[in-house]
């Protein structure tokens, strides 16, 4: 299930954050969506760049509770400044059987902007929970990032089956190994199951 979970949450978080172009000729480069992961190419700072920490998440929450609000952090644990950084978040749930629902479509998240001193809402293009979050496009190593979200589920999320929930931020950059343009990316959040009141 530990397995299963990683890579489901690999494979959303891929999905989910659109990745910087790597630092190249704009001839030579390619989509990060055509890139290969790092940890896949072998480069030994794919697997373990990130260091992600979060407080605030609960193990559950009541749906149609008011705002539930949280603080996540990711640190350059690399030895190299990570360039073209791209940070994101989102509210998901793992699918792992036929005719179960992502609780996203009935949930909000919204991340606390320090420069506007206002909470912004992360909406996609199908109104789901999850979208950029404004970073420094370079992290250096030991650097970190900071950010507090807020979420909710709404009361008419349908309770029929189990839901295992989750809400954080994504940190990506593009890396070059042995000539290759790849890339990393880490999650910092935390699990959480819905609950009726």
């Amino acid at each position: 299930m530990k397995m299963r979970r990683a890579l489901t949450a690999a494979a959303a978080a891929a999905a989910l954050l659109p990745m910087a172009m790597a630092a190249a000729p704009a001839s030579q480069a390619a989509p990060a969506a055509d890139l290969s992961k790092c940890s896949d190419v072998g480069d030994p700072n794919g697997g373990n760049a990130f260091e992600g920490r979060s407080f605030g998440v609960p193990a559950s929450i009541t749906l149609g509770a008011d705002w539930t609000t949280y603080t996540a952090t990711l640190t350059n644990a690399s030895a190299k400044e990570m360039k073209s950084f791209e940070l994101s978040g989102k509210v998901l749930s793992y699918v792992y059987n036929e005719g179960e629902l992502d609780l996203s479509p009935y949930s909000d998240l919204q991340y606390w902007d320090t420069t506007q001193h206002d909470w912004k809402t992360l909406k996609d293009a199908n109104g789901k929970p999850r979208g950029t979050i404004p970073a420094p496009k370079t992290l250096k190593p030991r650097e970190s990032v900071h950010v507090k979200l807020r979420f909710r589920v709404h009361k008419d999320l349908p309770m029929d089956h189990a839901y295992d929930a989750f809400t954080g931020i994504t940190g990506s950059f593009v890396s070059r190994y042995n000539g290759t343009d790849c890339t990393v990316n880490s999650d910092a959040g935390g699990s959480f199951y819905p609950r009726e009141g």
